[in-house]
This record gives structure tokens, sequence and C-alpha cells, in this order.
């Protein structure tokens, strides 16, 4: 079986407050840690009240400490929004801290509005078009010091942090091929272009120090329990935290509900099913075929599971009934 691992939003259920939410993720995590999960990875968001993982680093630090095996990392640090050379920092510290044992996965989208993206950068004239320089930069800080690098990371050069791409589009898998780095794609939540980009991706690899071969990892929504009525049920959450995007009305993670067709219009409905077409969902019997499925129609080297249900105890369930697999 290829390698499972998990995406974690660090989500803020109604109901609930933030401590809850750290707690949670960190119960989560010491979970993942027994059941053989490979990586435990945190995704950086800002401005969005039902997602508490904008301070990214510091809470895998947090979540490192509460471990002992599972690698943590950044799925992903929104390079536009800092400076290379703080996140080298940042992750040098990580990785002193932890050795081995800690991952940095690069998007160039904000992460936000672009009010927001402004706000973290206001000084900063950057934008998306200046990601692959960055992510040199990068990989400059993570390298052995040049004789004429007048700036060094200090923790970070020469640890030689682990530098993945995310992307959701052509142009990620496309960046991640021609600087042989590994590659993740947003399939959880923009399925759209999936196969085209794990194509492309593999098509124009070129190796480099890091990797001699590619590697792409797949998103994946998991929403497991011991009957289908009520996996569907928990996925009721997320169907209704997309339609409150597609209305601008980002909040708490909502509770599940027993009717989506009281919820959405039938464009938000379309909408919603699209973006989350990529998630298996049901009892234990039906998301071990689901799972199976669709590593065999992907064929990804790695799967990153993500469940944004609001019960994190059903949470948990999930990913134990998911992780049934990991020692076939």
């Amino acid at each position: 079986m290829i390698p499972f691992s998990i995406l974690d939003l660090a989500p803020v259920s109604s109901g609930s407050t933030i401590s809850d939410s750290f707690a949670n993720s960190k119960a989560l995590a010491q979970l993942a840690d027994t059941l053989g999960y490979k990586r435990y990875w945190l995704a950086e968001h800002h401005n969005m009240p039902g997602i508490a993982s904008a301070a990214t680093s510091l809470l895998i630090s947090h979540l490192a400490a509460a471990t002992s095996r599972i690698r943590l990392g950044a799925g992903g640090i929104m390079l536009p929004n800092h400076s290379p050379l703080v996140i080298a920092e940042q992750f040098g510290t990580l990785a002193t801290l932890y050795p081995d044992r800690i991952d940095l996965g690069v998007g160039r989208a904000p992460g936000s509005d672009q009010q927001t993206a402004r706000a973290l950068r206001r000084n900063r004239m950057e934008t998306e078009d200046q990601f692959p320089t960055d992510i040199l930069e990068l990989q400059q800080y993570f390298g052995p010091v040049k004789a004429d690098q007048l700036v060094q990371a200090v923790p970070g050069q020469n640890l030689q942090v682990p530098l993945w791409i995310l992307g959701s589009s052509l142009y990620g898998a496309q960046l991640a091929a021609h600087l042989g780095l590994p590659f993740a794609f947003a399939s959880h939540f923009a399925p759209a272009m999936m196969f085209q980009a794990a194509a492309l991706y593999r098509k124009e690899f070129k190796a480099s120090a890091q990797l001699d071969k590619p590697y792409l990892m797949l998103a994946l929504n998991l929403f497991a329990a011991e009957t289908t009525a009520e996996a569907r049920y928990l996925f009721t959450s997320p169907q209704q935290q997309f339609v409150n995007l597609v209305r601008g009305v980002p909040g708490l993670l909502p509770a599940p509900v027993d009717d989506m067709n009281q919820i959405w219009q039938a464009h938000e409905k379309a909408y919603v099913e699209k973006a989350l077409a990529c998630s298996v969902i049901g009892n234990p019997a039906e998301v071990k075929k689901g799972l199976l499925d669709f590593i065999e129609q992907t064929r990804p080297d790695e799967l990153m599971l993500t469940s944004m249900m609001h019960d994190p105890k059903a949470r948990q369930t999930s990913f134990r009934i998911a992780a049934e697999l990991i020692a076939d």
C-alpha cells in the first residue's frame, strides 16, 4: 500500500473555540502517529473564522512536540505572503528542533482575500509571478553556504529541508517538474485538472539533488463512519462550508444537517459537488473500496486525506477506519 498522510486545517466548529481546535489537532496528530500515517500537514489560511492554522509554523512545532515519529509540515505555506528568508528561518528552526521530521510545502495563492493579502505583506511589491524565484531563494537558504552569499538563514543553512510544490493547476505541475521537486495536487477541493496535472508532472519531470524521479501526492476528502447514512450526514458540514464561501460569508464549520436541499440552491449544489468530487464517503467497506479505486485510477505515490468534520471524535474514527488499509 502507498503511504497515507493527513491534511489538517485546524477547523473551528460552531459551538467550539480556537483552543478547542488546537487541542483537537493535537489529539488527531498523536493518533495519526500511532496509526502509521506518514505525514501530518497544516495549511495556511487567513481571515477565515473556521480555520485556525494561520500561524502554521507555530502549530507545526506544537504538534511535533506532542508526537514522536510522524513527519510534520506545511501543506502549505503561501509563499507570496512571506519573505523567503523568514520562512527559511522558521522551518530551519523546526528542522533543528525536530530532525528529519519537517516538510515544507509551498503554494503561490495568497490563501486569503486581496485585502488580507495586502495586510500580510503591506510593504512588499512581490506578486505570485515571483513564486519560482522565491523557491530558488528558499533552496539557497537550505543549501550549503556559497562563497559570495551575503545573507544566510540561521538556522536553516545546509539543513536541506524537503521542499514540495503545491498546486491545483497545470502551472504547479510544470514548475514542480522543472525544479525536480515532489508535487502535491489539491484534488480535495479543485479536482478539475488532476489527471492532466499528474500526466504533465510525470512527463516533464527533471531529476534534481532532492529527487531523482517524480513523486506525486493527491489529496482526497475522507468521511468514514460505521454507517453510510452517518458518513453522508457528517459530509454536510464541508458542503455547507463551501456554500457559505460561495455566498461570501465564511464562518465557523457548520454542524451537520439532515437535508442539504433545505440549504443550497441548484447552482450552489452543482458548484459544491464539482469542487468536492474527490471524496470517499461511507461505511468501512465502502471507504476501503473507494480508496483502493481512487488509487487504482490515479496512481499517486502518496495519498493525503483530509476530513473537515464538525465532531472531532467522529474525525478520529474516520482516520482510524482508513488506517486499516495502511498495514495491507
